[in-house]
């Protein structure tokens, strides 16, 4: 299981904080890093919570009492908890993925939503 060090994420940049900062708490209260076979499980079972809270308060299933508690915030931050660590896991570089990401989405997308006649 290969595990990066913090150093070899940019720490100047918003997402490369947040690795350094899971990556901080990993070495100084989680003992080790789940596998990432593990820490894809556990992504998925986070995002089907979220699923759980949006079906249920903006969509058409009905609430349970114990689900009107659930903080939407919370289990987004799960998500993005494990994400992190899995970048952090496999040596990726988020905010350089990410800006990549964007960039081709601005140019690939720039026209794509307004033509879309569903949109309207």
């Amino acid at each position: 299981m290969m595990t990066v060090d913090p150093i070899n994420v940019p720490s100047n940049s918003p997402l490369g904080k947040l690795q350094e900062e899971v990556h901080e708490w990993i070495v100084n209260h989680g003992v080790r890093y789940f596998n990432e076979l593990t820490n894809m499980a556990q992504l998925s079972e986070e995002v089907g919570e979220v699923a759980r809270i949006i079906a249920r308060r903006y969509g058409e299933q009905s609430a349970k009492d114990s689900d009107k508690a659930k903080d939407l915030g919370e289990e987004l931050s799960d998500v993005l908890f494990v994400v992190l660590c899995l970048a952090n896991q496999t040596g990726t570089d988020l905010q350089s993925a990410f800006d990549k990401k964007m960039n081709v989405k601005r140019e690939r997308d720039h026209d794509r939503h307004h033509k879309n006649e569903k949109l309207k």
